[in-house]
């Protein structure tokens, strides 16, 4: 062997090895840096006994209305229950929020029976708070959003959907979670084809004239008080009655 290659081969089959390896690897670090957390459906451990409490009341029929959600959407169960008897109860409406829910949990419920059987003639969706202080940025909160629109929108074809704005959090109207909020805002208000998809975003409605959110609205500034469920309903009526085609 001619002993000027020789030194050369260990280099050469570095080379080789590389420019095969390295495109596996690079592809493999976007791919993991492009899943979204919000866009993946995943169980929320520790709530399956109400998880399976919506798949036996789906299981009964008889659902006109439902409202998709977190921990504030459970609360029309709480804080929320004397105004849900007020608006709902006479209209077959479901209560599908879960304390703690983000995105990637709503979507995992959704494809594991919560929706199974029924065909309501409205969803209600507010969702995506959990996902703000959870590392996800607005465009992945927003496309995990996205993604639940799209869920119902293949499932329930005939359901319309009333998609609301993520409520304010925080006192003052110049936080970073505010802000954050706004963003998401922003990008999911292009879901409303003012048909199907109807976007509202009623935030301002729970706010002072100054941006600041009152305890009495919102005693920890992120769940509400009965008069914030009273606000919330009042805010949407004119809507839900019209998606509902209670009008003609």
């Amino acid at each position: 062997m001619n002993s000027d290659v020789a030194p050369a081969l260990p280099a050469l089959i570095a080379v080789a090895f590389l420019s095969t390896v390295t495109p596996c690897v690079v592809l493999a670090q976007r791919q993991a840096a492009e899943k979204n957390s919000a866009t993946s459906p995943m169980l929320h451990q520790g709530t399956e006994k109400r998880h399976e409490s919506f798949n036996a009341r789906a299981k009964q029929g008889k659902v006109d209305l439902i409202f998709i959600g977190d921990s504030i959407t459970q609360g029309w169960e709480g804080e929320g229950k004397d105004v849900w008897r007020k608006f709902y109860d006479g209209r077959k409406a479901m209560n599908l929020g879960i304390g703690g829910d983000r995105t990637q949990h709503v979507l995992w419920r959704l494809e594991n029976g919560n929706i199974d059987g029924i065909k309501p003639k409205l969803a209600v969706i507010m969702i995506g708070t959990n996902n703000v202080p959870a590392g996800n940025a607005p465009d992945e909160i927003a496309a995990g959003i996205e993604a639940i629109v799209k869920k119902i929108r293949t499932a329930l074809p005939e359901t319309k959907i009333l998609l609301l704005g993520i409520f304010p959090r925080d006192a003052k109207p110049d936080s970073e979670m505010r802000a954050k909020i706004g963003k998401v805002n922003a990008k999911i208000s292009k879901l409303s084809d003012g048909s199907n998809v109807v976007y509202l975003d009623i935030g301002p409605k729970f706010l002072n004239a100054d941006g600041t959110l009152s305890k009495e609205i919102m005693p920890d500034l992120l769940h509400l008080s009965p008069q914030g469920y009273q606000i919330w309903a009042d805010a949407i009526e004119p809507k839900v009655a019209e998606l509902l085609g209670e009008h003609k």
